[in-house]
């Protein structure tokens, strides 16, 4: 599962449009100074950063059932380069032309450590993407983002992930990722509910509050299978998640419009989550002129490069849009569509308090805005 930050890019309508939602977004705020403020932080911290996504290696120490990355033949796709002067010198380029991000995903980038280092040492702002078997070290890594892969829960996520590569497999995998990264304010666990696991819900979240850590949800996705979205009951799996993040106000930083619309696919003006919407894309590739031009707004300049460190890959996932529900193309595309909560003061709210909870799953975001953070629990727990 991909957990990538992104540029939160202003919207981008002809304008006509663009004009009348300055002029209510102004409206709606003369009145709420509190709100001003917030919103003027989440858009300093967007300028901020201009965002990317890189294979780092297609090399895993695990084979996930439901894994994109090697259901879609990725870890096959490019030839693999460990060349560390190629790496370093891929990474200056991005820091020349303005990209202050990076999401490291694999493969398990913890295998290839060295690699992961130019990123570090050139880039301001690196998450990296880990399945939690081997730990990250502080020491060299302190400001990084750290997000650890969980699918469905209890021992449904041993059964989903605890599989070796040569077939065989073991077993609490979830309790080494706790042991790694105890009371480490780097980690955010990027957990996949499953309706299957919805009985772990509730005692997987409460082991990572008490391992002092938090949690992001996402939704599991059963790629390679025919029906990767299938859910049978939508709304019972939604009140179970919206309880939990009710118990864990604190812990579980999704904010409930972002879980609502995670697991249903849906928005309060119509929109269901898709190609023709999503902004995660690699907006340079030639086979993306119509969605990109077709009026909804993308991430300006993202571009995700497989493990040759050139190729453009077509989004930050796995590119079979009918069977993806990732998290973080969600909540972008939530953040991006500010123009769709301007009808109200309290739907402003919302918005706001969405774009607070998506920079505060990242461990560098939240050292520069650490008010999101503490935001975000107190308005859960209103």
């Amino acid at each position: 599962m991909a957990t990538v930050p992104l540029t939160l890019a202003p919207y981008n309508p002809p304008e006509p449009e663009r004009r009348a939602a300055k002029v209510r977004l102004r409206e709606l705020l003369a009145d709420r100074p509190d709100l001003a403020e917030r919103v003027q932080a989440i858009r300093e911290m967007g300028r901020r950063v201009r965002a990317c996504e890189v294979h780092l290696t297609t090399t895993c120490n695990i084979r996930c059932k439901g894994c994109w990355y090697f259901e879609g033949g990725f870890d096959a796709a490019v030839p693999e380069t460990s060349d560390i002067g190629l790496i370093r010198a891929f990474v200056e380029r991005l820091d020349a032309s303005g990209v202050t991000q990076a999401t490291l995903i694999g493969g398990e980038p913890t295998l290839v450590l060295n690699r992961v280092q130019p990123f570090v040492e050139l880039l301001p702002y690196i998450t990296i993407s880990t399945n939690g078997l081997r730990p990250l070290p502080r020491e060299g890594f302190e400001n990084v983002a750290v997000a650890i892969s969980l699918f469905g829960g209890g021992p449904l996520d041993d059964d989903l992930r605890a599989h070796r590569p040569n077939g065989s497999t073991f077993t609490g995998l979830f309790d080494k990722a706790l042991g790694h990264y105890r009371d480490d304010p780097r980690v955010t666990f990027v957990f996949a509910l499953s309706e299957d696991g919805l009985r772990h819900v509730e005692p997987t979240v409460r082991a990572i509050a008490d391992n002092g850590n938090q949690v992001t949800f996402n939704f599991y996705s059963a790629h390679g299978t025919d029906h990767p979205l299938r859910i049978e009951n939508e709304k019972r799996t939604l009140a179970e998640a919206l309880r939990v993040k009710e118990l864990f106000p604190e812990t579980v930083v999704s904010h409930p419009y972002f879980i609502e619309t995670l697991i249903t696919g849906r928005t309060h003006w119509g929109g269901r989550f898709g190609y023709d919407v999503c902004p995660s894309i690699s907006v340079e590739l030639p086979e993306h002129a119509a969605r990109v031009g077709n009026g909804h707004p993308v991430i300006d300049g993202f571009a995700v490069y497989g493990a040759d460190y050139k190729t453009l890959q077509f989004c930050c996932t796995s590119g079979d849009c009918g069977g993806c529900r990732d998290s973080q193309a969600v909540y972008t595309w939530l953040v991006v569509s500010l123009n769709r909560f301007l009808d109200s003061p309290e739907r402003l709210e919302t918005w706001t308090g969405l774009a607070e909870a998506y920079w505060r799953q990242w461990y560098w975001s939240q050292r520069h805005s650490p008010n999101f953070a503490r935001r975000t629990a107190s308005a859960s727990a209103e």
